[in-house]
């Protein structure tokens, strides 16, 4: 499996130097590396993120905050000139966070911190009172039969590793996505799970569940030991659980697009984004303000180095962490999907950029050969294997087989904010969103500027 990937890439290095001689190949090269440079001094991505999180803060779905996040949104594309600055429109299910509380009543009475699962279902009024039965991995809960939680506030605390790539949150993830209703299938009354998260902090960590017809809530990392030393002690559990929330199924949402137009081709359309909403504790500054502001400001630079050849497109992407914005546009971009050269997403936090993917097709092109040459300089390994996943909001767009790059951020840090009141603007680097507008810069400009094909060819 590894030789592949190896081989692929040699042979693309092979290809390069010739296809750098060109004349248009050098002058691809100069412009990507004019591009990268100008990138690392240029503080466009940090002030794009500075000015949504100060200025609007937390973007729920369905949110007046939401709301004014569209108009900051239709406002900043135009300030910083792009054209064709325009508002697409959809309804999406929006929940909505009300009052919560958890605490232990017995043996051991304390307070609890927690966060409701995005769909999970309200409490009765006065809350429910409940005995737990604790779970220290999810698939330990998964072999209980139907009826063996019946009465019982079911709570999983597998914990979630560090990792660069941010592969355990996918492999734990499971058990928030899917875990109300697994519970609830075997007569649990209520639902927790240690947060998603790799910090040793307090404070929990939400994020979108199925919804599963019962209560359903994220605990502290440092409250599911807790509980899970309470029980250690022999002794029934019992957990007071008190949460309000709402439901609006037909939210109406907003996808907001700008471009830089091209000059000559400019019906072949680059796509890339981040999304413009957020989940409620934090103000959204790595999930994802800081994308949506490195897509912005690598999309400007790139066009300021003269009026590209083709166009690129910027979407802020209005419902991701709900879900719908990514459907949205992909059914309302059906009929150009052909024209659509490339989709790209940053939607991992403000870490610098370590490795990335590009469809293989297109190696040994003088466009992939002048990008991959900005690279090194910016501690950024090229993977010689395809991109694999591009994100969430272009999931649509590659059902439809549209190109698609994965450029992976270093997520060692991520999961210790992500979906937390944590979740705020100091914790981004500015030189960290520097580098990240660099190499997406230095990308955007080869293809937009070239020919550059990432089609398999027939």
């Amino acid at each position: 499996m590894k030789r592949l990937p190896l081989a692929l890439l040699a042979a693309a290095l092979i290809a390069g130097p010739a296809a750098a001689q060109t004349p248009a190949g050098a002058g691809l090269a100069a412009g990507a590396l004019a591009a990268r440079d100008k990138a690392l001094s240029d503080t466009t991505g940090w002030d794009v993120v500075e000015s949504l999180t100060t200025e609007v803060g937390a973007r729920p779905v369905g949110s007046p905050a939401m709301q004014r996040a569209r108009d900051w949104g239709v406002a900043k594309l135009k300030q910083l000139g792009f054209e064709n600055v325009h508002v697409e429109s959809f309804t999406t299910s929006a929940w909505s966070r009300g009052p919560e509380s958890a605490e232990v009543v017995g043996p051991f009475p304390q307070k609890l911190a927690i966060l409701g699962i995005g769909g999970s279902s309200p409490t009765p009024a006065g809350g429910i009172t409940a005995p737990i039965a604790l779970f220290t991995s999810y698939q330990a809960m998964l072999d209980q039969p139907v009826g063996a939680l019946k009465g019982k506030i079911a709570v999983v605390t597998q914990a979630m590793a560090r990792t660069q790539d941010g592969s355990s949150y996918g492999s734990v993830g499971v058990q928030r996505r899917a875990g109300p209703v697994e519970a609830a299938k075997r007569g649990a009354v209520g639902y927790l799970i240690r947060s998603l998260s790799t910090d040793d902090t307090r404070l929990p960590h939400t994020g979108a569940g199925s919804p599963g017809g019962i209560p359903a809530a994220a605990l502290s990392t440092v409250d599911a030991s807790l509980l899970e030393r309470m029980v250690a002690r022999g002794k029934p559990v019992i957990v007071h659980l008190e949460m309000a929330s709402s439901v609006n199924p037909a939210a109406e949402a907003w996808n907001i697009v700008g471009e830089i137009r091209g000059r000559e081709a400019a019906d072949e359309v680059i796509v890339v984004g981040g999304h413009l909403d957020s989940w409620d504790p934090g103000t959204g500054a790595i999930d994802d303000g800081v994308g949506v502001a490195i897509a912005t400001a690598s999309a400007r630079l790139a066009g300021q180095m003269g009026k590209p050849r083709r166009t690129i497109r910027v979407v802020m992407w209005g419902s991701e962490e709900q879900s719908g914005s990514g459907e949205a546009y992909a059914a309302a971009h059906k009929t150009e999907a052909a024209k659509i050269i490339v989709a790209g997403e940053s939607d991992s936090g403000s870490g610098r950029i370590w490795t990335l993917s590009t469809p293989p097709a297109a190696y040994g092109h003088p466009a992939m050969v002048a990008f991959r040459a900005t690279l090194p300089a910016l501690k950024v390994a090229f993977n010689g294997a395809p991109p694999r996943f591009g994100g969430s909001d272009i999931a649509g767009l590659m059902g439809f087989k549209v190109p698609f790059v994965d450029f992976n951020q270093d997520a060692s840090r991520y999961f210790d904010l992500h979906h937390s009141a944590d979740d705020t603007l100091d914790k981004i680097d500015p030189a960290d969103v520097a580098q990240n507008v660099a190499v997406w810069s230095a990308f955007l400009y080869v293809v937009a500027n070239s020919d550059v094909d990432f089609r398999p060819k027939p």
